[in-house]
């Protein structure tokens, strides 16, 4: 078993619904676990049988940057069932940031997963 981690992946995003939110991109911060049966490619050294983390990367940052969310909770939702469309993904986590979503505050977070095997 592999695990991939996709860590800091910052982009840029329509998100909220508060009136001073509406209409501006706002930073977040996405970081994403998705564990996989890795042994093929660890014997065969070949990128056929790995992950293709970077096309999953690529429809993310596409997904993301061309809609429109209310909450963290509906993006990170999206962002963990494009994860899960790969068949290779046995376990997935999302973790959104929202950076200075509150005053004195950091970030505010959100992760979910989903499991192909009851995990």
């Amino acid at each position: 078993m592999g695990t991939i981690h996709i860590k800091g992946l910052f982009l840029r995003a329509n998100i909220g619904f508060s009136e001073h939110e509406l209409g501006k991109l706002q930073d977040v911060l996405i970081n994403i676990r998705m564990d996989y049966d890795s042994s093929l490619a660890e014997i065969s050294d070949d990128p056929a049988n790995a992950l293709d983390y970077k096309t999953m990367t690529k429809k993310i940052v596409a997904l993301v940057e061309q809609s429109r969310f209310n909450l963290i909770e509906g993006m990170c939702r999206k962002v963990l069932d494009m994860v899960m469309e790969n068949p290779l993904v046995i376990f997935a986590e999302v973790e959104i940031d929202k950076p200075h979503a509150l005053r004195f505050a950091e970030s505010v977070s959100l992760t979910i997963s989903a499991s192909r095997h009851g995990k």
